[in-house]
C-alpha cells in the first residue's frame, strides 16, 4: 500500500514571529525528505508538527488523503518518530530501554529482538551497562536500535546523525536506503550531507 502525507498551506507562529507560512509538502512510500533552514528556521517545529506531537499551527494535514485528525490512530500506527535528544532513559540499560520503548507501544516484544537490533547499531557487549554509563554517540545508537525493532512506515527523525561515528554514519545511511527501498519514507532534519543512492528531495526553510 502506498502511504502519503500531506501539509497544506502550513503556517506556525512563535513569539511573534512566523517560522513558516505558506508550506506545502508531500512524502510518499519510497521517497526521503530532508528539511533544510539555518538554526532557529522551524525545522524542529515542523517536524514536531507533522508528528503529530504539536497541535498550534495553521493549515492541514493529511494522511492517505484523509485529514489527519480523522486518521489519526492509521497514522500513528505507522510512525515512528525520533527527537533530537536521544530520549534515553540513564537509569536503565540498553536493553531495558528498549523493552521500555516496546512497552510504551504496546508490544512485549523478546530479548532475542532486543539484543539483535542493539547488535546492528553496533552496542554488542554493553546490551546491560547503565546508559548513563554511555558515551553520547552509544546513547544515539540505542536510540536508532528502534528502527530495527520497531516496524513502522513513516520515519520522522531530527537530526538522527548526532554524535555517531563514520562507521555508525554509513550503517544509518545504509538503513534509511534499504527503508525506502522496501516502501518505507523517511522525513528528516539532518547537517549531514545523505550519501544514499535514494531520491532525496529537500523543503528549505528560512
Amino acid at each position: 500500500m502506498s502511504l502519503c502525507l500531506e501539509a497544506r498551506q502550513l503556517a506556525c507562529e512563535r513569539d511573534g514571529r512566523w517560522l513558516f507560512e505558506g508550506l506545502d509538502l508531500k512524502i510518499r512510500s519510497g521517497e526521503i525528505l530532508r528539511i533544510e533552514g539555518p538554526n532557529g528556521s522551524g525545522k524542529t517545529t515542523l517536524l514536531k508538527i507533522l508528528a503529530g506531537q504539536l497541535g498550534e499551527y495553521e493549515g492541514e494535514l493529511y494522511w492517505n488523503s484523509t485529514p489527519l485528525r480523522k486518521a489519526r490512530e492509521q497514522f500513528l500506527a505507522n510512525l515512528l518518530y525520533l527527537g533530537h535528544s536521544p530520549g534515553v532513559k540513564a537509569g536503565l540499560s540498553p536493553l531495558e530501554n528498549l523493552a521500555w520503548y516496546q512497552a510504551l507501544n504496546g508490544d512485549k516484544g523478546s530479548e532475542e529482538q532486543r539484543l539483535e537490533a542493539l547488535a546492528k547499531v553496533g552496542l554488542n557487549g554493553f546490551e546491560d551497562v547503565v546508559a548513563g554509563q554511555l558515551s553520547a554517540g552509544q546513547q544515539r545508537r540505542v536510540a536508532l536500535a528502534r528502527l530495527t525493532l520497531t516496524r513502522r512506515a513513516l520515519w520522522v527523525l531530527d537530526e538522527p546523525f548526532t554524535a555517531i561515528d563514520r562507521q555508525g554514519v554509513t550503517a544509518l545511511e545504509a538503513q534509511l536506503a534499504a527503508h525506502v527501498q522496501a516502501g518505507g519514507c523517511v522525513l528528516l532534519t539532518t547537517h549531514h550531507a545523505l550519501a544514499v543512492t535514494s531520491t532525496v528531495r529537500c523543503v528549505q526553510l528560512g
